[in-house]
Order: structure tokens, then sequence, then C-alpha cells
């Protein structure tokens, strides 16, 4: 696939999730961001924010091929009383044939929503932890493979935190994104009740397919160049971090590995085929400050990553000024 080749596909699915979901043009593009750079999302915001509606917008948007036996989008509710074999499958017996058969669970899917992730166990919140890292699942010793696409869009939100288990910091670095949902405009707001129960105007967009997002995220990695002084950047942002008094835990490497990816499919949704200081200012705040354990007191850490990132962008311009 050629480079506008996979900016018509991520046009397409910008498109398709801008119809069904209004006001939320930001928050579309760091879920397609992440879905090119082969990570996952974790969306927090109060209920009623369009958080379940984006993950359905994103999964309507995906067609699947006749043979496909993965379903295109898969919602689980997350309670306290689930279990890890109700979202990854159980073996069962078949007395006709006398044996136990494995019967996949909702996680079988390209795209999972994860709806309320810290409102069940830690035991079945550690059960998507092999999904999500190695896109397979374990059950009674035999491995089922995912989908290559497999992309978790997992939802919490900040309110009534009793009865929650709410992820530790090592569980949030699986996820690349961590996406705080703000109020939208008035007039989004006011475009939203207005449609509300009304039929809307039909659009002729077409689905895309899956091995059309594969091609993409193949393209990302090979076609968008990414210098040196970048992931010099990078690095010393995480290490300005880890080096503030403010902060107990920093961001892992891991997090600088899924950085470079996130930062190549920025830039070709930008229509650029190299990764620019504007795209690190742009995706620092999600990718890292998730990731981060400060001492009580020390504010949020959204304020100590943006602090913290503000000296290496600027010798990251006065680089390449020179």
């Amino acid at each position: 696939m050629s480079f506008e080749q996979s900016r018509e596909t991520v046009a397409l699915l910008r498109q398709r999730m801008q119809y069904d979901v209004m006001g939320r043009d930001d928050v579309i593009d760091l879920i397609i961001t992440a879905l090119l750079a082969d990570g996952h999302v974790l969306l927090e915001d109060y209920p009623g924010s369009g958080k379940t509606t984006l993950a359905k917008a994103l999964g309507r948007s995906i067609a699947s091929c006749k043979d496909d036996t993965m379903s295109p989008f898969r919602r689980m509710q997350f309670t306290p009383d689930l279990l890890p074999g109700d979202i990854t499958g159980v073996m069962v017996f078949d007395p006709e044939a006398n044996v136990f058969e494995f019967r996949p669970g909702p996680i079988f899917a390209h795209v999972a929503l994860v709806d309320e992730i810290n409102r069940t166990s830690p035991k079945v919140q550690s059960a998507l932890l092999e999904s999500m890292g190695e896109k397979q699942v374990t059950v009674d010793n035999v491995t089922h493979s995912l989908s290559d696409l497999f992309f978790v869009i997992a939802t919490q939100n900040p309110l009534d935190q009793v009865g929650t288990y709410p992820l530790p910091v090592a569980q949030l670095d699986r996820f690349m994104f961590k996406i705080r949902m703000t109020d939208i405009s008035r007039q989004a707001e006011l475009d939203v009740v207005k449609s509300w129960g009304r039929p809307r105007q039909p659009v002729s967009l077409p689905q895309v397919g899956v091995d059309d997002i594969l091609r993409a995220r193949q393209d990302v990695r090979e076609s968008i160049a990414v210098a040196d002084a970048i992931m010099e950047c990078l690095v010393d942002i995480i290490r300005a971090i880890r080096e503030d008094s403010r902060c107990l835990q920093g961001a892992s490497t891991r997090s600088l590995v899924q950085a470079v990816p996130a930062l190549q499919a920025r830039a070709l949704m930008q229509g650029q085929s190299y990764v620019a200081p504007c795209d690190i200012e742009a995706l620092a705040v999600p990718l890292f400050a998730h990731r981060l354990q400060l001492a009580p007191g020390s504010g949020n850490p959204e304020t100590v990553v943006t602090e913290n990132m503000a000296r290496p962008l600027r010798e990251l311009s006065s680089k390449i000024l020179h």
C-alpha cells in the first residue's frame, strides 16, 4: 500500500467515525492513531460522554470478509462477578463427540470494547494482559490466536469509586494512550440534542477492510522517517520526568517503544512523511501521563509531563534550525 492509499484509509475511517460521533474530532484522531500504531486505548470521563459510542463507531467502520471468523466489534461489560472465562472463552464438553471443545469468548474480535474496566476483579483485568500484549489467549494450557488487527478500547469513569478495582501502574502501562474526554463544545452539544431521535441524512461511505488497516500499519512503520534527534528528545523527556522530585514512578522503556509508532501514525495522519517536534508535543501527555505515579499533593501527571518536555523540545527545535 502506498503512502496516499494509507492516507485514504485513514480519511475514510475518520469520516465514518465523525458521522456517528459529534464534537469529538480530537479523540477520534487519537483513537485512529493508536489503531495504526498497533496500541490500545483507555478512555476516561463521566458517564454519558460518548465513550461507548466512539468504540461502536470504530467497530461499525470495519468490514469483515466472508471467511473471517472474527467479529468486527464486541462489547464486554465488566462487573464484579465476571470470571476470566467469560471474556477469553471456555472448554465445553460435547457429549456426541465425547470431547471437550473450545468456545471462544467475546475477546475474539477485531475491536474489543471493555466497558468500565475498573469495575471487575484484578483476576479478570489480568486476563486481558496476554491478549493485549501478545494477541492470544491461553485456556486449559492451549493457546488460541486473536485477530492480527486486535484493538482494545477500555473505558472507566472517575466517579463512584466505591467497590472498584483501580488499574495498577503496571497494567496502565499496557495502554498506548489514556484519553481524558472533556465536555464537547456548546454547538456540538446542541447538534446532538437536535438530532436525537430524528433520522439522519444517509451517507454512502464504504467500510474499511481489515487488510487495508493492516497494510496502513505496515506503511506507517516503513514509510514514516524518524530522525535520531526525535528519539533522543523522547529519551530526554522520559529521563527528565523520572528525575522530577514529584515523581515516584516514571514512565517505562515500553512507553518509549510505543511512542515511536504512535508518532509515525500521527505524522501519516497529518500528511507528513517524517515525525516532527509538533507530533511529540501533541502526543506526549496521552502517551506518558497515565504511566506516572506521583507523590501525594504533587498535582496532576499531565502538568508534570508538559513541564518536563519543554526543555527537550526547545533543544530539538534548536538542532533542526541549525
